[in-house]
């Protein structure tokens, strides 16, 4: 029987069709054939191939735009966003517009072309992490910018153009209406309850642990209960923070040792599926620090969004969290799922 789902911050229903439950393997794909050398303007040797580094994690004496780095940051090419000139806000009758303002950066994560996050070691994917604060803190000194997005597209299905394991930044003029949801909805639960929605989603699954896909001392990552996408998983602080710039060194090493095994474990079971994952955390701007707590959506690309997730803003799951999440800590499913 399917079964409806409530997202309990921002109140967004899911259909989790169990009827239509499917096994890891009836999502695995055909493994992309990636282009390698000369072909990659991320590959060592083909830093011409860019624009200029803005940051670079190098081998001593190395020199900028030059082989030796183990993590590059650039502008896009082909940025959503440009840097350049004034919002200059303004109408057009009912309507409102203003110039395409923004940072639009790409984080090289490795000069291995081979490799994925999930092949990384913990220190290369603290790298990433560190990348991700040092540009977000350089950025909010921008008075332009009052949201900056992270977030990683892996794979043709989820929009990534190149196969070499890059993520991007943008820095956007607006709070996006996502991030605003989740906000909004962070916000009323606490104004109800006095406490953090997330710090309660973190208590409810580390007490029923039917969710919990891993763990350590700082970070647990879970199939949400009102999972929009098979094998959707975060990962969420344990203690209560609103911004992910402001994470520790020890926080940032736990947190690459928590999303190495997640990864890790998504590639074992989907067999390295598409995916993309986003960091959802407090705007800078507005002061959320009470009722808002930052976090990783980890989304795998294995089914289609159509017509009726389009007409009614309803997703359709065909597999339970709780199934995934025992799928992923390698348990055995408590049923057969039906083809």
């Amino acid at each position: 029987m399917p079964e409806l789902r409530k997202d309990p911050v921002i109140g967004r229903w899911v259909i989790i069709a169990s009827e239509r439950s499917k096994r890891p393997d009836d999502f695995v794909l055909q493994e992309e054939q990636a282009q390698k050398g000369a072909l990659c303007p991320f590959c060592t040797g083909n830093e011409d191939k860019t624009p200029p580094e803005i940051l670079a994690y190098r081998e001593p004496g190395t020199l900028p735009d030059k082989p030796g780095w183990r993590l590059r940051v650039v502008s896009n090419k082909f940025p959503a966003l440009r840097i350049e000139g004034q919002l200059n806000k303004r109408g057009e009758g009912m309507y409102d517009k203003m110039q395409g303002i923004g940072a639009h950066e790409v984080i090289i994560e490795t000069p291995d072309h081979e490799k994925r996050l999930a092949d990384l070691e913990q220190g290369q994917i603290e790298d990433i992490l560190w990348a991700f604060r040092d540009r977000t803190l350089d950025l909010k000194k921008d008075p332009r910018f009052r949201y900056i997005l992270i977030f990683k597209n892996q794979g043709r299905a989820a929009g990534a153009s190149l196969s070499h394991s890059h993520s991007q930044l943008i820095a956007t003029p607006i709070v996006p209406k996502r991030v605003m949801e989740e906000l909004v909805g962070a916000s009323e639960y606490y104004e109800y309850k006095e406490r953090c929605v997330f710090c309660d989603m973190v208590y409810q699954e580390l007490r029923d642990r039917v969710r919990v896909v891993g763990q350590n001392d700082d970070f647990v990552a879970i199939e949400p209960f009102a999972s929009r996408f098979p094998f959707e998983t975060w990962i969420i602080p344990k203690i209560h923070e609103a911004h992910f710039e402001e994470a520790t060194k020890h926080e940032f090493s736990k947190l690459a040792a928590l999303l190495k095994d997640t990864m890790g474990r998504l590639k074992s079971v989907l067999k390295v599926p598409p995916y993309n994952y986003i960091i959802h955390t407090a705007p800078y701007v507005e002061d959320y620090s009470r009722e808002y707590h930052w976090h990783i959506e980890i989304m795998p690309k294995l089914t289609r969004v159509a017509g009726f997730e389009w007409g009614t803003g309803f997703y359709i799951n065909p597999t339970p969290p709780e199934e995934a999440a025992r799928y992923l800590r390698g348990d055995d499913p408590i049923s057969t799922p039906k083809n």
